[in-house]
């Protein structure tokens, strides 16, 4: 593992399982980055992950972590609730911010963090490592070179009933703590609410990605043997036509995929889970050529590439490569505006809608 001689000092709130999962490991292992500090309430879970990770310092309150002047930036691995306000503490105190999809729970709240980093120099990214996968990467790449103009785009993404059998083996065993901050009440137990929140901010980030900006939509919604499923009609701005299926939990193997198709070319995708590591087989057709190109090989641990990429904007100045805070206003938007038009049964534009899930 060979580590860059400038790095970037990482400050990462929270020890729950996505931090076990994905980021002190990402952190310790990304060529540009360090993991300098953990913070957590709880006394207990804190001091199982420095033991673990060994970061330079620990905190139990996020504003001294925030006061350390060697901390450059943050990850913010809360509950989702949580994500708006301490965000903005950050932004506040000066230190950048990768937060985990999704980036709030409303569009207000949103847009008023939007607003807080426009203001500032700051770097803010959006926890939507799918970017940062290399197969997705490289279709974006060749429908913005050879493909043209757009006509259809089909985006899928079924969560499987029998995931958890393969993610258990894959993952660490989570470490758990009584005293853990939990929001209000119990978040999880508004299936469509957690669903669209947990599952359809990638659907829909992912969407935009590839096919650009999502002007209305029209969805359906069935509720069937404690599964969700939305259709979702999709009116691009730039005039093609899309289909995102959502499905939860399939009965059958976890699939996440994608079929575009334009003037030039054409696309096809097939997703895995993150923590399989393993990068997307796409093809992409090219009518210039008539070959289809399909790449393979490329370092896909998407969670450190995010890392890596979160740091180059801020050491280098490098183009952002990972969702900033207009995409993940746009993601709240785009899960609202399918959520109004499951309720009113009607195409939705995406600039009319308010509120949150």
């Amino acid at each position: 593992m060979n580590k860059e001689s400038r790095l970037l000092r990482i400050g990462v709130l929270g020890c729950g399982p996505i931090a076990q999962f994905a980021h002190f490991d990402a952190c310790r292992k990304a060529r540009n980055a360090e993991l300098y500090a953990i913070c957590d309430v709880a006394e207990d879970l804190l001091a199982r992950m420095s033991a673990i990770h060994e970061p330079r310092t620990t905190y139990r309150s996020f504003e001294q972590m925030l006061a350390d002047p060697q901390v450059e930036a943050v990850i913010v691995a809360t509950s989702d609730q949580y994500h708006v306000p301490l965000c903005m503490q950050a932004i506040a105190a000066g230190k950048h911010v990768l937060v985990e999809k999704p980036l709030g729970v409303s569009i207000e709240e949103c847009v008023e963090l939007q607003r807080l980093v426009q203001s500032s120099r700051l770097v803010l990214q959006v926890g939507h490592n799918r970017r940062f996968d290399p197969g997705i990467a490289f279709a974006k790449r060749f429908l913005d070179e050879e493909v043209g103009q757009r006509m259809g785009f089909k985006y899928w993404y079924y969560d499987s009933t029998y995931r958890y059998t393969m993610t258990d083996n894959l993952q660490p065993l989570p470490v758990t703590s009584g005293k853990i901050r939990r929001p209000e009440g119990n978040p999880k137990q508004d299936k469509r609410r957690y669903f669209m929140l947990t599952h359809g901010s990638h659907l829909v980030d992912s969407a935009r990605f590839l096919g650009g900006e999502i002007d209305a939509v029209r969805a359906r919604l069935l509720e069937r043997f404690g599964a969700y499923c939305w259709f979702v009609d999709v009116d691009f701005a730039d005039g093609s036509l899309g289909h995102l299926d959502l499905t939860i939990a399939v009965r059958g193997d976890f699939e996440e995929g994608f079929q575009i198709y334009g003037e030039n070319g054409s696309v096809t995708g097939k997703v895995f889970l993150p923590w399989f590591h393993k990068a997307s087989v796409v093809e992409c057709f090219s009518v210039k050529d008539r070959q289809f190109r399909r790449p393979l090989g490329e370092d896909a641990y998407s969670y450190k590439r995010q890392i890596e990429g979160f740091a180059d904007s801020i050491l280098r100045g490098a183009p952002q490569q990972g969702g900033g805070v207009d995409d993940g206003v746009a993601a709240m938007r785009a899960m609202v505006a399918i959520a109004c038009s499951v309720d009113a049964g009607a195409k939705v534009r995406l600039a009319d809608v308010t509120g949150g899930l």
